[in-house]
Formats: C-alpha cells, structure tokens, sequence
C-alpha cells in the first residue's frame, strides 16, 4: 500500500513518541528526573545548563525530545486540518492529540514543580504516574487512530454490534488498571530495589513494607488476567469477521502477550535491570496498540475493515500536474 505524504508523516509522529516515552521511564529508572531542579520549562533556572551532572543531561534531553514532539503534533494537527474539510472524523482524531498533548505536558511540568520525581515515595506521586501513563495510553491511541484512518480512509457510521463493544470497552478497562498496577510496580523497584530474589520476595509478604512494595505483588495476577481477556476477545472478534488484517492484528497481540510474560518473569529474577524495565515498557505499549487496533474492528463498519484489507492506494491528498494539493472528498 503506498502512502500519501501525511499518512508516512503521522505514523512517524507515533513512533517518535514511542521513543520519547521509553526515555521518559529511562529518566524515571535512573532517577534523573531532578536533573534540573524543581525549575520548569528552565532547566535549574536558565536555559541550557552549563557544566551539567550526568542527571542533569538526562533530563534536559527528556525535555528537548518532548519539545519536538509538541512541534511534531502541532505540525500534524496544521496538515490535517488543511486537508480534510470541516466535519472530517480525521480533524476530530487529530484534535484530540492536541488535547492529550497539552495534558501531557502539564502533567511531565506539576511532576517537576510539586517535586514528584527522585526517591519521592509518596501516594500523590503514585497517583501522578498513574495519571501520566493513562494519558500516554490515550495520547498514543488517537495518534495510531489518526495515522491507521490517513491510510485506510476514515470509519462511516457503523451498525450497533453491542456485544463486542461491550467487550470491547472491559478490556481497554482492564488495560488502564494493568497500566496503574504496572507504574506502581516500577515506582517501587525503582525506589525500593532488592539486593537478591529471596530479599525482595521477603519485602512483598512483609506487612510493614511501604505500600508501593506491597502493592506491587499484584502486578502479575493483573497482567496474566488481563492479557489472557485481550487475547481471547481479539480472537473471538476474528472468527465473527474473519479478515486479514483482524488476523494479522490478534496473532500479534497474542505474541507480544507471550513475550511480556517471559519479560515479566526475566524483570522478577533480574531484579529489574533499567533496561529491562525499558523493553517491558515498549512491549507494554505496543500491546495496548494492537488491542487499540481490535477495539476499532469492534466499532467500525465491514466496509472499513475490507478496505484494510484489499485497498491498493489511500492517498488523502490528491496532487495536480504542478503539485499543488487539493481537499479531498469526504469518504
């Protein structure tokens, strides 16, 4: 399938915020997030830091690699709404980026200003997280929703299949609370690392242990429900749709499912290794957007998911003779 400039451009914009949210846990995990004091947008109050820790640098670069992808977004939302006329499903997806965006980032300032970061083990930086890693999840879905409707076209109205939405709506649920579980669990690794296996399976069961440790226990009985539910609906989505695309999308998410347990068990027995911690994420993030994915063949309309399949050319931009762009037609 080739794709119109915008498309390549919006799916380059998700997978730059990929980047950008694996780095952000790399501040995280190395305790960096102090790196430039309590200051916000200043770096400990000037512009650039001269001579800086290595803590520093970590989170300067965090900051620049954020500030491109607010330029990158707002360059998306500019292009879509020039293309596609008023009304378009595309300019309310993209729209919404910029929501998520602004939340995004005045979320990443009060973690920095209220001084949520460090080895601040407190529940309001618990809940703080928690809050940030929900809007990522939701940031990233209207960007893979936005770049997946630039190549296929954008959904017409669809017929009410109530069973699977409902379905539908218990896993993207259920997705959230494995996320909050999965932040707490890493803040508390972080804050509280074990010297040994035997040590840190002691902290879990210990009674007076900070509660991130205590919480933390229930991070896997979550991931194994929870993924096992995102699988089983993926599938039996397909065999009432049977498409390709559905296909090629639950095999996926069933083997990245299959590899977040490995990864899961690995982290435990490592005693979560910063990097470690950085491929459990990006698998995380990449299963939420298979099950995005799932979530919009339960909503669409059979003509959406047949033309995922078979449709040769998409090209929202249709260029004339002296390469100037016109506004397509609304599909």
């Amino acid at each position: 399938m080739r794709l119109s400039r915008l498309a390549k451009f919006s799916w380059f914009v998700l997978a730059y915020n990929l980047f950008v949210i694996v780095f952000g846990a790399f501040v995280r995990a190395t305790g960096s997030g102090a790196g430039c004091g309590s200051h916000w947008p200043l770096c400990n109050g000037v512009v650039v830091p001269r001579a800086p820790a290595l803590e520093t640098v970590i989170e300067f670069t965090h900051r620049v690699t954020s500030g491109v992808t607010l330029l990158l977004i707002l360059a998306l939302i500019i292009w879509v709404w020039r293309v596609y006329p008023r009304g378009s499903r595309l300019r309310t997806s993209s729209a919404l980026i910029g929501v998520f965006i602004i939340v995004e980032s005045l979320l990443g300032a009060g973690l920095v200003l209220f001084e949520l970061v460090e080895y601040n083990a407190s529940l309001t930086r618990a809940v703080s997280m928690i809050a940030h890693l929900a809007n990522t999840f939701l940031l990233l879905a209207s960007l893979l929703v936005t770049s997946w409707w630039l190549t296929v076209g954008a959904p017409l109205p669809a017929p009410k299949a109530l069973t699977a939405r409902w379905f539908s709506v218990a896993g993207v649920l259920g997705m959230f609370l494995l996320a909050a579980s999965g932040a707490i669990t890493a803040l508390g690794d972080t804050l509280f690392p074990a010297g040994s296996l035997a040590e840190g399976l002691r902290q879990d069961i210990d009674p007076a242990a900070h509660f991130l440790i205590r919480l933390r226990v229930f991070h896997p009985v979550i991931a194994v429900v929870v993924g096992s539910y995102a699988v089983w609906f993926s599938f039996w989505l397909r065999r009432r749709r049977a498409e390709r695309p559905l296909n090629a999308v639950s095999s996926m998410l069933a083997g990245l499912f299959g590899l977040q347990l490995a990864l899961g068990m690995l982290n435990i027995i490592l005693l979560a290794p910063v990097w470690l911690q950085l491929v459990h994420l990006l698998v995380t993030t990449l299963i939420w957007l298979c099950y995005v994915m799932v979530t919009v063949f339960a909503w669409v309309t059979p003509d959406l998911v047949e033309r995922v399949g078979s449709q040769e050319v998409y090209d929202p931009v249709k260029e004339t003779p002296a390469g100037q762009s016109v506004q397509p037609e609304e599909k």
